[in-house]
């Protein structure tokens, strides 16, 4: 029992965004926090990339990395089907990269595990239309731009036909059912704005960089909806 609990502790960590308390790390494996506090020890005395300080929480040390550990049924059919839905409405290379993680999941799984992946009756079915071709297009650019913080000049046009180009600071990408949609910062409306990339005419970057403010981030544009 108490080596599972260790990889559910290695586990949380490693998927948190930052440190995280005995406290809250007892309520979630339903142990008290002294349990916690011996766990960790036995954690860092067996190598373990963890530090812990008093009042701030235990964290994965910066720079390590650690094996993928072994997944549960659960979370081997989230993993199965959220690359089955990459590889279904995602552009090429991001169709290429679900391959890679497919077949590096499949890897670590070990024989079996990869196999029964495989065989998991989940699907992601989409239906290439213009748009979804069209969206296709500016996806690669725009993922790049995110990613590099790097400011956009964006010809699009409305769902009533007009004509505009805007400065943008690219934020975030969502995909629905039919379409996908940039959120950014539109330097000339001073707002949060949304562009379907299905009706955008043309991307390029300006040469400045997206500087991240608060207020003028994606996540304070989620936390406004």
């Amino acid at each position: 029992m108490k080596v599972f609990r260790l990889f559910s502790l290695l586990d949380r960590l490693r998927s948190a965004g930052g440190p995280v308390s005995a406290e809250e790390l007892a309520r979630a494996l339903e142990v008290s926090p002294r349990t916690i506090y011996r766990d960790m020890a036995t954690l860092q005395a067996m190598g373990a990339p963890v530090r812990g300080e008093a009042g701030i929480g235990y964290q994965m040390e910066r720079g390590y990395f650690l094996p993928p550990l072994s997944f549960d049924e659960e979370e081997m059919e989230a993993i199965a089907l959220g690359m089955r839905l990459v590889r279904a409405r995602g552009d090429a290379p991001l169709r290429e990269a679900a391959l890679r993680v497919s077949g590096k999941i499949g890897a670590a799984s070990g024989d079996a595990g990869g196999e029964a992946a495989l065989r998991l009756p989940l699907r992601a079915v989409t239906r290439e239309r213009p748009r979804t071709e069209t969206a296709n297009r500016w996806l690669p650019g725009l993922r790049h731009a995110i990613r590099r913080q790097r400011m956009l000049r964006i010809d699009y046009v409305d769902l009533g036909g007009r004509e505009s180009r805007r400065r943008v600071r690219p934020l975030g990408l969502t995909v629905f059912d039919e379409v996908w949609l940039l959120t950014g910062w539109c330097e000339e409306r001073g707002d949060f704005r949304n562009f379907r990339l299905d009706r955008i005419t043309a991307v390029a970057e300006t040469g400045e960089r997206a500087r991240s403010e608060r207020g003028r981030r994606f996540e304070d544009y989620l936390a406004s909806l």
